[in-house]
């Protein structure tokens, strides 16, 4: 009994569930959730959509091509005309090529570039959220079955009491009373023990559903890496590299071009154009009186420049420009409340952290205490100086002891990890996950697409990279007994 209670205490007792899976450390589950997560891969085609904003923008600084074709039947013609063709065919060919548009091309590219790196800010940010929710379903994992376990084990402890309770009451030893107590203790602790298993249940369902698979014999978590020695630190980290507050400052920067591309509205736009026609009569242009047949085909050439100069559209531009200035307001003071939410998480995070390492402290100091008075009562009790009721009493505040401190254990790690995402460390390349998968890299589609100028090219039909999780059997609340 001693030992579970000391291994439940540890968060190493695990025990193995009906489902076998690989992902048995917390290093390969995040592996797993990396690969695997439809939120994460979601967030990557996110990504992918809104690196095309680049080539989109870009696209109205390029030269455009275009040509058409008519094929004519002429129904009627007016009597009047010397020559009535029944049919033609022309062509037209027409480039333009943009010169100047009012900084508009130019401010849209500058935007759509500051959004993708706010997209890929948001992408890490996706990924630490993921790795923080998968890390608290590990550690939830773990300490429920040590709960589990616990109260598995208080089970069967007031079973024995009950029934020396009861051999008692028959020599006389013992009182009504007493057996009524013992019943009752046994009573709460089996309830106690199905809602932990209901509370098991819950936590390996949300491991299933974040990592993908069923988790099984979890192993101790791996210490944290690099966290601050106080709360100013982690915040001056955290202002630095966190990917949300990243995010928002670029999207501020992209609403301030947005102001410019709006303001070019006004002003002139200027571009070269060339264009040539083909036209043909296919042989049914008449003949000229006196001068013989007329030519059937005829072509035509132009080059030039274009000027256009708005000079009034009814306020549109003015009101654009206005909404943009707005929304550019909106953008930068959702960069200052971001940097609020951020300080205030992480300060939180951390004081979190520090209060779970002295609890756990604490907590195994209470631990130790109690089973030694446990021992003194049960002691006291065997030649008559203490009552059942103190017995019952002292098991009960030695399991209480030791469901806190796997609480604050699990709480400590998590509060931990929370720190190290807040400050933009809890991402693949940063708990070194580049050994176990190929990281996402978001810069080599943003690459590839820049560079393409083709009309025709388009990607393969879409299809869903992440597993599904159906196949994998319902979870149930029960875990393998640690003998002594």
């Amino acid at each position: 009994m001693r030992a579970l209670a000391l291994k439940a205490a540890l968060l190493v007792g695990m025990c193995l569930s009906a489902t076998p899976i690989s992902a048995e450390t917390l290093r390969e589950a995040l592996a797993q959730a990396y690969s695997s997560n439809p939120q994460l891969e979601a967030a990557r085609a996110q990504q992918r959509a809104q690196d095309e904003n680049v080539p989109i923008q870009r696209a109205g600084a390029l030269p455009s091509l275009s040509s058409s074709a008519n094929l004519t039947e002429f129904l009627r013609s007016s009597s009047s005309s010397f020559i009535s063709p029944e049919r033609s065919l022309s062509a037209n060919l027409d480039l333009s090529v943009p010169i100047y548009s009012g900084g508009s091309v130019a401010n849209g590219i500058r935007a759509a570039k500051s959004r993708v790196q706010a997209g890929r800010a948001d992408l890490r940010g996706t990924e630490s959220a993921i790795f923080s929710q998968v890390v608290a379903a590990y550690m939830d994992v773990i300490r429920n079955e040590a709960v589990v376990s616990l109260s598995a084990n208080n089970v069967d402890v007031l079973a024995v009491n009950l029934e020396a309770t009861s051999d008692r009451f028959e020599i006389g030893e013992l009182t009504r009373t007493d057996v009524a107590q013992s019943e009752s203790r046994l009573a709460l602790a089996r309830s106690d023990l199905e809602s932990a298993q209901a509370n098991l249940v819950s936590a390996r369902e949300n491991y299933i559903a974040l990592v993908g698979s069923a988790p099984a014999d979890l192993q101790a978590p791996p210490p944290l890496p690099g966290l601050p020695e106080s709360a100013d630190e982690a915040v001056d980290l955290a202002l630095e590299h966190n990917p949300d507050l990243i995010a928002a400052h670029e999207r501020a920067i992209a609403a301030g071009f947005d102001i410019e591309v709006a303001g070019a509205g006004r002003l002139p736009r200027l571009e070269a154009f060339a264009n040539g026609g083909y036209q043909n009569f296919l042989g049914t242009l008449g003949s000229i009186p006196g001068t013989g047949s007329a030519d059937q085909v005829s072509t035509t050439a132009q080059a030039g420049l274009r000027l256009s100069l708005p000079i009034f559209q009814g306020g549109r531009v003015s009101a654009q420009q206005r909404q943009a200035q707005a929304q550019s307001s909106a953008a930068l003071e959702q960069a200052i409340a971001t940097e609020r939410s951020v300080i205030a998480q992480v300060r939180a995070a951390f004081s979190s952290w520090r209060a779970s390492r002295a609890i756990i402290e604490s907590t195994q100091a209470a631990v130790d205490a109690a089973e030694l008075s446990l021992e003194g009562v049960r002691a006291e009790n065997s030649i008559g100086n203490r009552q059942i009721l103190d017995v019952l009493n002292a098991e009960q505040e030695l399991l209480a002891a030791r469901v806190q401190l796997v609480t604050a254990m699990r709480n400590e790690y998590v509060a931990g990890f929370s720190v190290l995402a807040a400050m933009g460390r809890a991402e693949a390349r940063d708990l070194g996950l580049d050994a176990d998968v190929q990281l996402y890299d978001p810069v080599t589609n943003y690459e590839r697409a820049r560079d393409i100028l083709i009309d025709w090219q388009s990607d393969p039909d879409p299809v869903a990279r992440s597993t599904r999780t159906v196949d994998i059997p319902a979870q149930d609340g029960e875990v393998s007994q640690v003998q002594e």
